[in-house]
């Protein structure tokens, strides 16, 4: 397939739509094969090309939840409306369960730690010490709560270590955004909503979400509203020093272009001498994103539907993209 654009939305209807949004699927499918469909998108910023944009757009107007066919010919009819609100929103997929593939790493860390969120949306991933979690390990299914007692919020994932034995102590949490979103405005979360893909598999990631962000709206970060190249370093340096800074992102970086990836990258890097301090980075991303992880990467193997989970660069896990499980024996 030469055309880029079909090869995205043929990519994400088999890769990542496949097997957990049908519906999806079969219109990212249908649109990779659509020379009508991808003409109308053509004419579009590259950033309101993304089919999740797309599709929550189209959702978010009404769309019918029905075939490809039905799918076309109403958006054919309202493509100025689609346009429209995928012009004034954003992909801000803000998945709390994420979290239960976050907290085996930050548990590592002795202390308090101080948790920078670059990508945050709401900031729904800043509060792994907030929520509860279900983990099935290798030896059976083990719970894992706030030292207050049971959360409200529980996240469930299959890990193939010991879980954790504890959330951490977190005393300080920012986020950076670029359009950051108040866990408090419901029409916010509403989008936020939307977004997430229709399908039996993603049911209960709209109630979890919800529930995230009730969490959120009782005691709300600070997100500050910036470009990740330009506002990292003056918000991590903001940081107390007396806890253990994590600067952590998930599925953020594909929205960069690779020379934008290689700076953030090196300025991550070399983030902790730059402010004179200990600094762990922690990334989930999707395989192709770096060069330097691809190639710690087994080869052969299919990262597809999963991030590579680093630490300060190194491969040490596959986290699923939604945060229902989480693999480490590729990498022990």
């Amino acid at each position: 397939m030469d055309d880029p654009l079909a090869q995205t939305y043929d990519d994400f209807g088999r890769r990542w739509a496949r097997g957990t949004s049908p519906l999806y699927q079969e219109w990212s499918i249908g649109i990779a094969g659509d020379h009508g469909i991808l003409d109308l998108l053509r004419a579009l910023p590259r950033r309101m090309q993304q089919p999740n944009l797309v599709f929550a757009a189209a959702r978010w107007e009404g769309c019918p939840l029905g075939g490809y066919p039905e799918w076309r010919a109403w958006a054919l009819e309202h493509w100025d409306r689609i346009v429209e609100t995928a012009a004034a929103r954003s992909t801000q997929t803000n998945e709390p369960n994420r979290c239960a593939t976050l907290v085996p790493q930050f548990a590592r860390i002795d202390g308090p730690v101080a948790l920078l969120e670059v990508g945050a949306a709401a900031g729904l991933c800043l509060f792994p010490d907030r929520y509860g979690y279900d983990y099935a390990g290798p030896d059976g299914a083990s719970r894992l709560d706030p030292p207050g007692g049971r959360s409200a919020v529980s996240l469930a994932c299959r890990i193939d270590e010991p879980p954790p034995g504890r959330v951490p102590e977190v005393v300080w949490r920012r986020g950076i955004d670029l359009d950051p979103i108040d866990a408090r405005d419901e029409a916010a979360i509403d989008w936020l909503a939307t977004l997430i893909w229709p399908g039996p598999d993603h049911d209960a990631r709209v109630a979890r979400l919800r529930a995230a962000a009730r969490v959120a709206a009782d005691d709300p970060p600070e997100i500050v509203r910036g470009d990740l190249l330009e506002r990292t370093a003056d918000v991590a340096d903001s940081a107390p020093r007396d806890a253990h800074l994590i600067v952590f992102h998930s599925a953020v970086l594909l929205y960069l272009d690779a020379e934008q990836r290689r700076r953030f990258a090196d300025l991550v890097t070399g983030l902790g001498d730059a402010l004179g301090r200990t600094i762990t980075w922690l990334s989930n991303e999707t395989a192709g994103t770096l060069p330097e992880i691809d190639a710690q990467l087994p080869e052969g193997m299919d990262a597809s539907g999963r991030f590579v989970q680093t630490v300060d660069g190194a491969a040490v896990a596959l986290a699923g993209q939604h945060g229902a499980t989480y693999e480490t024996a590729l990498f022990r």
